[in-house]
C-alpha cells in the first residue's frame, strides 16, 4: 500500500525519517550533502514536502521524499528522492505524477547526474531538458596556478563576520541577478551559513578598490570524504565567485579564482570542484583553461516554461 502526505513544515519524528532516507540516498549515489546531524541541507527547506510511505500500520514506512519550493522567477522546483531499499517499485513515477498534479504553474524536476533512469522517467511525462549544472573538477598537484594578479587598486583580503555580509550581499545581487538560485540568496542564508561547521572566513575572499568598497568576493567550500564520489577524499569547491558588473571586464574574476585555488591547494587538497551553468560559455572556457574538465552533469527537466 502507499500513501502521499504533504506537509508545509517537516516537524520530530518526521524529520529523522527524511534525513534517515536522504543518509540512505548518500550512502548509495553520493548525493546529497547531508550530515548525521543538524538541519536539513538549505534544498530541503521550507514548504513544500510530500512524503511516500508504503505498508501498513505500524509498519509503514518511508519509501520516497520530494521538496517542492519556488525559484526567484517564480517556477516550481522540485527535489525527489526514492530510497535506495525501495526503488524499481514504481514510487518515483508514482512521486512525480502526484508532484505535477500539485504543483501550478511551471515546473523544474532535478536530476542529478543525469542518471538514465531519469531520463526515461522525463519523456515518460513529457518533460523537456531545460537545464544543464555542470560539476567540474581539477588535480591541484597537476596544475600551476600563478599568483592572481590584480587590476590596479584593488586589493585581497578576507571576510570579516559581523561587518561585511551586507557588501558581499550587494555585489552578489548585482553579479547574479539572472541566476534561479544564487539570486536569492541574503543577508539572513549568509548568517546561517557561517554558523555550519564547513564554514571558514579564511576561504573567503574579498576584492576591494582604494576606498574599501567590495567590488567581488570568492567564497570557498571544503567537503568531507565522501566514499560514493570524487575517489573518496576531501574536495575543495569554488563555491561562489562574484564580480560586480561595473567592474568586471578586467581579469578580478581570475585573480579572485586564483586566490581561491592557491587556497585551498595550500590546505592541501588535491581535488577541487566547481558548479558552473552549462551555457555559460565564457565561464567554462575560463575554467578550463585553468585545468578544470566535466566530471558530473545535474539536469533541470522542466514543465511549461
Amino acid at each position: 500500500m502507499r500513501d502521499f502526505v504533504w506537509a508545509d513544515e517537516l516537524t520530530g519524528d518526521r524529520t529523522e525519517d527524511v534525513r534517515a532516507l536522504l543518509l540512505a540516498a548518500r550512502d548509495t549515489d553520493g548525493r546529497p550533502d547531508v550530515e548525521p546531524g543538524g538541519a536539513l541541507p538549505g534544498e530541503f527547506t521550507g514548504p513544500r514536502h510530500l512524503l511516500c510511505l508504503v505498508g501498513d500500520g505500524p509498519s509503514r514506512v518511508l519509501a520516497g521524499y520530494a521538496h517542492l519550493d519556488t525559484d526567484a522567477f517564480g517556477r516550481q522546483v522540485v527535489e525527489l528522492i526514492v530510497h535506495p531499499a525501495h526503488r524499481r517499485h514504481g514510487h518515483g513515477a508514482a512521486m512525480l505524477d502526484e508532484v505535477v498534479r500539485e504543483a501550478s504553474g511551471p515546473l523544474r524536476v532535478w536530476a542529478h547526474g543525469d542518471h538514465p533512469a531519469a531520463v526515461r522517467l522525463a519523456e515518460r511525462f513529457g518533460l523537456s531538458r531545460a537545464r544543464e549544472l555542470l560539476v567540474m573538477g581539477a588535480s591541484s598537484a597537476e596544475q600551476e596556478w600563478p599568483e592572481p594578479t590584480l587590476p590596479e587598486g584593488v586589493r585581497l583580503r578576507t571576510f570579516v563576520p559581523g561587518r561585511d555580509e551586507q557588501a558581499v550581499i550587494d555585489v552578489n545581487a548585482r553579479a547574479f541577478d539572472w541566476h534561479p538560485e544564487q539570486s536569492a540568496f541574503d543577508v539572513a542564508a549568509l548568517e546561517q551559513a557561517e554558523r555550519e561547521s564547513w564554514f571558514d572566513a579564511d576561504g573567503f575572499f574579498l576584492a576591494e578598490n582604494a576606498e574599501g568598497r567590495v567590488l567581488g568576493f570568492h567564497w570557498t567550500k571544503v567537503h568531507p570524504a565522501n566514499p560514493r564520489r570524487f575517489d573518496g577524499v576531501p574536495v575543495g569547491e569554488v563555491y561562489v565567485v562574484g564580480v560586480d558588473p561595473d567592474a568586471q571586464g578586467g581579469g578580478l574574476g581570475k585573480a579572485l579564482t586564483l586566490a581561491g585555488l592557491r587556497h585551498l591547494r595550500d590546505r592541501g587538497l588535491d581535488r577541487i570542484i566547481l558548479y558552473v551553468e552549462g551555457d555559460n560559455a565564457p565561464a567554462v572556457a575560463v575554467y578550463r583553461k585553468l585545468g578544470f574538465t566535466t566530471v558530473e552533469t545535474d539536469v533541470q527537466y522542466a514543465k511549461g516554461a
